[in-house]
């Protein structure tokens, strides 16, 4: 790429990286393809229903509708249970888990399948409605978008709420209803970014629909020609008509809910089946019904229009209750918004016709759409959508005061009766509960860049050479360092510029600035740490620098952000490890107890568990000790542990091989398995029930928990363990010949010389160099510890026993030079002069050398003091 390219990639990338710019750019996107998406879906099912129809005419009904209804849905039901089986239902439920963080597939495949499938199931004659699949579409591609074109995570469940009301905003070409359903229903949230990429999204997908020709229900075609009425008389009635919503709205949710569970346990029919039986039913139930019924929209027409009577009404409103509640609760891939809105006009038309009947004075098509909000506020639980959203198909202010009435009277009666919407009951049918406090903010968006980041920066200047940089580098544990000129930002380096220098055939001479990155990625100090996280994601990286303009002000890397989630965590935690449910002994296998103590040596990986127990071995034979071996096996949390189904068949074998180890070292050897909900407890447990001497533990030389100096197993069991504790990391090489050992007093100091002795057994003539790191500029350091320890040593063991005094500023670089100068096999840790451990639990020693040091590492932790 050219100089001009990268130049432009770099400002374009900068323009995009402000959360506002690039969420409003992808809502725009989003409400572009979620309109086109609702065209589609619009065109394939009309055009399916009127083949259906059609075919009505030509063949006999009572075998045409029930063989379409059967066929269709049936290769619904397969199609949806093969490629994308939560494209099940409506839909709208799914998106709202997903919204409160439920972790639930919603991608571009549920939006194809849900595509296919719901134009079959519609076209097949089911009474649902296409409206519920646009809303699941609509966010299922935007989701899918924000993973294409990398979104912040404080703006992800924006975007995919804002394709929701897209795909609502399509089907009734009603803009400011999907941006309410947003607001009420889904998020919760009325802040700047929620309202306006769904203002934007909704927007642009009702043009797009609008473009293409879709009309929504043609409620405003259908009131130009038959008036509207509201007299102040007729206020009862729409309390009536209000009440009688919520109660058979409540009614309603609680069928489908029945209806499931009889499907889920008594009738355990696969997808395909339960759905080929729905359609089949329905075909056979229109037939015998009037013509009308076989079109939804004709159906829909005649309610409204007023050209039906009132047992025709009453006949719709029965009928259709019971086959949209058979349909919706088979996991039809339709919605259930339209349906209720029939159901709604067939109650409110029952209502006026009666009022009409009885004091001559409201219009019974009036009535019907003001049924139609009511009922839907009492099924969904928005009372605000619900009157915007029949308003606006309307466009007639006659209907605004009365739908708001019988609106608020239907939520009210059926939130007292039971509060959850619908698509809380669906979603609890699956065993799917959401918080009530689940759209709430996270940890992450509501902590800043400037609490987290680190204010002490160590930088580099443009004008050193490469040569230098590498030096700075080897002296320091840092893997990236901003470049500074003037006291500006200019750039960054990392190790990874360094090492590409070769390609670009560029020698140490030459100055940084030519391998640097240039305009590093920043960020402002008051955005978010997950806006952090996102461009971190986003951009790869592992730093970033925290300024204002070019003034640099901090750094944080991806440890900081893992770090402050650690410590909220904690924080928050109302159980630590050892106070979840106690480990439970499922094996045991007992030897004659011969020694005087014991050592627990925990098994977790095969590779490694031989030469361990050769290290145990030997300690338990100078020490006269009997050694535990034990194994954990992990149970998932509400599992009960004493019920947990576990294979031992692996861990049997394993224990056959230890034993025989300690046949060979003469030493009792105790196995025994434990399952458990975490590790650490299940080790605690152990030491606290066999009274256990020393500890013996395996360390894999790092860990990735930031926070932890060893891992979060290790660091528990470590600050919980009264005995000795020793951890042991194994390089490749397994030789124990060449003994490196740092010393400078203390109590871990002390135990690591008592040891030595025991740990020398694994080699025939051991060479131990006992060495004292002191700072450099200390001229006579006090020698006599370490004279007193070698003399210790040479009474104790048959070998070569050597001293040395370091001098250093860094305590882990001269361990590390020094064992890669005198060719050392293991490092032995005790106590540096502050204390090396203490110092390894604040500064992670130990990791230092255990990472740029191919040696086998001895950790040693004295008993605590009670």
């Amino acid at each position: 790429m050219s100089a001009r390219g990268k130049t432009w990639e770099i400002k374009l990338s900068r323009m995009l990286q402000h959360n506002r710019r690039l969420a409003f750019c992808q809502a725009c996107l989003i409400g572009v393809v979620s309109g086109l998406a609702a065209v589609l879906l619009e065109q394939t099912v009309n055009w399916a229903g009127a083949w259906r129809v059609h075919m009505s005419y030509w063949f006999p009904a009572y075998v045409v509708l029930p063989l379409i209804g059967l066929v269709g849905a049936t290769l619904a039901g397969w199609l949806v249970e093969s490629f994308a089986p939560d494209a099940a239902g409506s839909g709208m439920a799914e998106v709202k888990a997903v919204l409160a963080r439920i972790p639930m597939p919603l991608n571009l495949r549920i939006a194809v399948v849900k595509i296919i499938s719901a134009t079959l199931v519609l076209g097949a004659g089911m009474p649902l409605g296409r409206e519920g699949p646009t809303v699941q579409i609509g966010a299922a591609l935007a989701n899918q978008l924000s993973n294409w074109v990398p979104t912040s995570p404080e703006n992800r469940r924006q975007l995919i709420a804002a394709g929701a009301g897209a795909g609502l905003a399509a089907a009734f070409n009603a803009p400011i209803a999907g941006v309410l359903f947003v607001v009420e229903e889904l998020l919760q949230d009325v802040s700047g970014i929620t309202l306006g990429t769904a203002i934007l999204a909704s927007l642009i997908a009702a043009v797009i629909s609008r473009l293409y020709g879709n009309q929504g229900l043609d409620l405003d075609l259908q009131l130009s020609v038959f008036r509207t009425t509201f007299f102040v008389p007729e206020i009862p009635f729409y309390l009536i008509l209000g009440i009688l919503s919520g109660l058979i709205g409540t009614l309603f949710n609680r069928s489908i809910v029945a209806s499931l569970n009889f499907n889920h346990q008594i009738l355990h029919l696969r997808l395909p089946w339960r759905l080929g039986l729905a359609g089949l039913i329905t075909g056979i139930a229109i037939c015998f019904l009037p013509v009308t019924f076989r079109d939804n929209a004709g159906l829909r027409e005649l309610l409204l229009t007023g050209n039906a009577d009132w047992v025709f009404v009453a006949i719709t409103l029965i009928v259709q209750f019971i086959l949209i509640v058979l349909c919706s609760s088979s996991g039809a891939p339709a919605g259930l918004l339209v349906p209720t809105l029939i159901l709604g006009a067939a109650l409110g038309y029952l209502v006026g016709d009666s009022e009409n009947a009885l004091f001559k004075i409201g219009v019974a098509t009036t009535y019907a759409h003001v049924g139609m909000a009511g009922f839907f506020s009492a099924v969904s639980k928005v009372p605000i959508t619900a009157v915007v959203m029949v308003f606006e198909m309307t466009t007639d202010f006659n209907l605004v005061l009365p739908m708001m009435i019988v609106s608020i009277v239907a939520y009210l009666v059926a939130d007292k009766i039971d509060h959850r919407s619908i698509y809380d009951l669906l979603l609890e049918s699956k065993d799917i509960h959401i918080k009530k406090d689940i759209h709430h903010k996270t940890f992450l968006s509501e902590i800043s860049a400037a609490d987290v980041m680190q204010r002490c920066v160590e930088t580099l200047d443009q004008s050193m050479t490469i040569d230098e940089a590498i030096q700075t580098f080897s002296r320091s544990q840092h893997h990236h360092f901003p470049v500074m000129k003037n006291g500006q930002i200019v750039g960054i380096l990392t190790q990874t510029d360094l090492s590409n220098r070769t390609t670009k055939q560029l020698t140490g001479d030459r100055l940084i600035q030519e391998v640097m990155t240039l305009e590093p990625i920043t960020a402002n100090p008051t955005v978010s740490l997950a806006h952090v996280l996102y461009l971190l994601n986003r951009h790869q990286i592992n730093c970033l620098p925290i300024t204002e303009g070019h003034k640099l002000l901090g750094i944080i890397t991806r440890s900081d952000i893992i770090r402050a989630e650690a410590e909220q965590l904690a924080q928050n935690s109302s159980q630590s490890l050892w106070e979840l449910e106690k480990s439970y002994v499922t094996y045991q296998n007992r030897s004659p107890s011969l020694g005087k103590g014991r050592l627990l040596l925990p098994i977790s990986h095969p590779q490694t568990a031989g030469t361990l127990l050769e290290i145990a071995a030997a300690i338990a034979k100078e020490q006269n000790y009997d050694i535990e071996c034990l194994q954990v096996i992990i149970v998932p949390l509400g599992q009960d542990l004493a019920e947990a189904e576990v294979q031992t068949t692996t861990s049997h074998h394993l224990f056959a091989q230890l034993r025989q180890i300690g046949k060979n070292w003469q030493v009792p050897i105790h196995t025994e398995i434990r399952v458990a909900h975490d590790v650490a407890g299940a080790i605690l447990d152990t030491l606290q029930e066999k009274h256990i001497d020393l500890l013996l533990m395996g360390w894999k030389g790092k860990t990735f928990t930031s926070g932890k100096v060893f891992s979060q197993v290790v660091d528990k069991v470590i600050h919980t363990a009264t005995c000795e504790v020793i951890l042991a990391k194994l390089n490749h090489k397994r030789s124990f010949n060449r003994w490196l050992v740092p010393l400078a007093g203390g109590p871990n100091s002390t135990e690591a010389i008592h040891l030595l002795p025991a740990l020398t057994q694994l080699s025939s003539y051991p060479e131990i160099n006992l060495c004292q790191i002191v700072e450099s500029g200390e001229l006579t350091p006090d020698s006599t510890y370490l004279a007193s320890s070698a003399e210790f040593l040479r009474e104790k063991i048959t070998g070569f026993v050597a001293t040395t005094t370091i001098h250093s500023h860094s305590v882990a670089e001269a361990i590390i030079k020094y064992a890669e100068k005198d060719h050392s096999d293991v490092i032995v840790l005790g106590a540096t002069r502050e204390n090396l451990f203490q110092q390894a639990l604040h500064g992670n020693i130990p990791e230092t050398i255990s990472t740029k040091s191919d040696r086998t590492l001895i950790l040693v932790r004295a008993p605590l003091l009670p």
